[in-house]
């Protein structure tokens, strides 16, 4: 499940950056099916795109950075915004930082993400109605995680992904059960947050 499990230390510094606001933001829309995003339909508004140069501009990352993101256009776009401000190498795009698949939830209000969390909170790897479990999403973000290990040494490492994923990535981290994702600190769109190996709750970059 967890695949950082009994990693001690890490070759590479790794930072996880929020997608800036997206128009399913702004329209307070469920949107996790990579089908329903293939037309960008869904990327960022005028105000996101200010969110990611903001950040980029604020976040001290080096230009030689390694960016990774979630091919879903409104992460898609928010690294891209980053990636030619630091004059960083190309984007690597990724399925294993897609957002989370919310199943029958798809296209309704985000309101019922509370729904999901709740189950969460009771197991971790609930089967509810075809939602991806926080343990599958925890096991594919680690899984990328320990990739990125035998690829860089050394590295600064930006993982441009969604709320959901990030919060269950932070728990590998801190060392927390994936149930209590929602316990940890929640990423505003476009922060960029250090994770630090087992040392607790992140802080911001």
């Amino acid at each position: 499940m967890n695949q950082l499990s009994g990693v001690d230390r890490l070759a590479n510094r790794f930072s996880i950056m929020r997608h800036a606001q997206s128009k399913a933001n702004a329209g307070g829309i469920i949107v996790s099916r990579i089908e329903n995003d293939r037309q960008g339909d869904y990327g960022l508004t005028e105000h996101g795109r200010q969110q990611a140069l903001a950040a980029a501009q604020d976040c001290g990352l080096p230009g030689d950075t390694a960016i990774y993101s979630s091919d879903f256009a409104r992460a898609r776009q928010t690294a891209e915004i980053v990636r030619a401000y630091l004059g960083a190498p190309d984007v690597g795009l990724t399925a294993a930082l897609r957002e989370r698949c919310f199943g029958p939830w798809e296209g309704s209000a985000t309101g019922n993400y509370a729904h999901v969390w709740a189950a969460d909170e009771t197991d971790p790897g609930h089967p509810d109605g075809n939602v991806e479990s926080a343990a599958a999403v925890l096991d594919r973000a680690t899984a990328f995680i320990a990739q990125l290990e035998r690829r860089h040494r050394d590295r600064d490492i930006l993982l441009v992904s969604h709320g959901d994923t990030l919060q269950i990535l932070q728990t590998a981290f801190a060392g927390v059960d994936p149930s209590r994702h929602r316990s940890l600190p929640h990423l505003a769109t476009a922060e960029i947050r250090r994770l630090r190996l087992r040392r607790g709750p992140t802080d911001n970059c």
